[in-house]
């Protein structure tokens, strides 16, 4: 987590997807284009916080090392080096897992 050099600003959320293990089921392998992308992500690091109308910072509901459900189409995905992860504002995070 130290590496990255991505430091999200506003209420944006940097998180990296946690891939489901892949089953075969009946020797049929399904090509990566035509998986669905997966919900449940890991938080990798927070952006400054989001503002109110006063000009207060409101605090993150999720903290770093977090688990939690994006929504699918939400965000802007993100590549640094192999990895590839996904900008989202803190309202596409649907729930925190666990």
């Amino acid at each position: 987590m130290a590496n990255i050099k991505i430091k999200p600003i506003g209420d944006r959320v940097l998180v990296e997807h946690i891939e489901e293990k892949e089953q075969v089921r009946g020797g049929i392998i399904i090509p990566d284009s035509a998986k669905e992308k997966p919900q449940e992500a890991k938080v990798i690091a927070l952006g400054t916080g989001k503002k109110d109308e006063d000009g207060k910072v409101t605090p993150f509901e999720v903290k770093v090392g977090d688990t939690v459900l994006i929504s699918k189409y939400g965000g802007t995905e993100v590549k640094l080096g192999d990895k590839k992860y996904t900008l989202v504002r803190e309202d596409d995070i649907l729930g925190v897992i666990g």
